[in-house]
């Protein structure tokens, strides 16, 4: 007789099968000449010579698990940041850290907030995690909105999302709007500052995360070493706070979950941190040269403090990712529908070919 059950597949939680897709950078045709990849925020650097030579001494040992706790790279991140290893934890790239801290502190019934638009990881980690997310506009200069944060806070808000730099928009959260925004919110809200871009920061207004720390029970710092460090396939993220804020956040993450080469690589990254900070400021000084070149062409431009610049074209951003996407080589930017596109400050050359591209683009300002 048959199964009246047979039929029947296992069905997804509701709220995973309405998550909105993560959108990676565009990479580009494999038939196609190799593009000017700028719409992953990636470093136009390969990792340095140290880097590499940690990594092939680390490929011998692939047949073995990692340090489950990563520990050596845990209590080198902890020296780096002036911390206790007991404050730190390591995770693959900071989407998973940020994935383990909501899983700690947000669930069912709760929220989370985040400005937006911003990374757009937030949305999509807050509904894996069970919980509902709040998305605050930004301001009319692609800024955080704090006092309207502040007021959007409840009795259910968990996790309070903070991205400064802003991806994509760009503009950093000062340190005094930080610390009116921690005197306006309950001290049983995590507030999670995520320095994603920190490296490239230049705005001496920036908000001292560290320093914050010691002033503020319940914040935490979100970082990577995918952006200036030049370790994007490698992924290794970390988050600092209070030990007893990331003792629950540690009992999250997977284990095993960050390999042995990409431990002694973020090891190996931290010890030539002179040389890295060097190319940070190459990329910074692109961005600095960019950023002139757009708004002498008339081009509204939010303050860039990350290693992007954002061009809110609104409904014409899929014309404009489109007409850059046709040049030959290709120019892959990231575009946002109906909001704008980000694009990656890359090595000079496919700078010059970005901005060459854009000057032909018949929806100039």
């Amino acid at each position: 007789m048959p199964d009246a059950h047979a039929s029947a597949l296992p069905e997804a939680r509701p709220a995973i099968a309405a998550l909105p897709a993560y959108v990676p950078g565009a990479r580009g045709a494999a038939d196609a000449a190799p593009p000017v990849k700028l719409s992953s925020n990636e470093s136009p650097d390969a990792p340095l010579p140290s880097v590499v030579a940690a990594l092939e001494r680390a490929a011998g040992g692939v047949n073995r698990y990692p340090d489950m706790g990563a520990a050596e790279v845990t209590a080198r991140i902890a020296r780096e940041v002036g911390r206790d290893a007991a404050e730190v934890v390591v995770a693959a790239g900071s989407v998973a850290v940020l994935a383990h801290i909501l899983q700690a502190y947000a669930g069912p019934g709760d929220e989370v907030m985040f400005a937006w638009r911003s990374f757009e990881a937030y949305p999509i980690l807050t509904r894996i995690a069970g919980a509902e997310p709040v998305m605050v506009p930004l301001t009319a200069e692609a800024r955080h909105d704090l006092g309207a944060m502040a007021a959007a806070v409840t009795s259910r808000t968990r996790v309070v999302m903070l991205c400064s730099p802003n991806n994509p928009t760009g503009p950093t959260l000062t340190q005094a709007e930080l610390d009116s925004f921690m005197a306006s919110v309950p001290s049983r809200v995590l507030v999670v500052l995520d320095e994603a871009y920190l490296e490239y920061v230049r705005d001496p207004q920036v908000a001292d995360g560290p320093a914050s720390l010691e002033r503020y029970p319940n914040l935490m710092l979100l970082r990577t070493f995918s952006k200036a460090y030049g370790l994007a396939g490698l992924r290794v993220g970390y988050a600092v706070g209070p030990a007893a804020l990331i003792s629950p956040v540690r009992a999250c993450v997977t284990p095993f979950s960050v390999s042995g080469p990409a431990q002694l690589a973020a090891i190996a990254s931290l010890d030539a941190r002179d040389e890295l900070e060097k190319r940070a400021a190459r990329v910074v000084a692109e961005r600095g040269r960019v950023l002139e070149a757009l708004r002498a062409d008339g081009w509204d431009v939010p303050d860039a403090q990350g290693n992007f610049v954002w061009l809110g074209v609104g409904d014409a951003t899929a014309a404009l990712a489109a007409h850059l996407g046709a040049a030959d080589p290709a120019v892959l930017v990231r575009p946002f529908a109906g909001e704008g596109v980000r694009v990656t400050i890359g090595a000079p050359a496919e700078n010059d070919a970005f901005l060459a591209r854009l000057a032909t683009w018949d929806g100039r300002p």
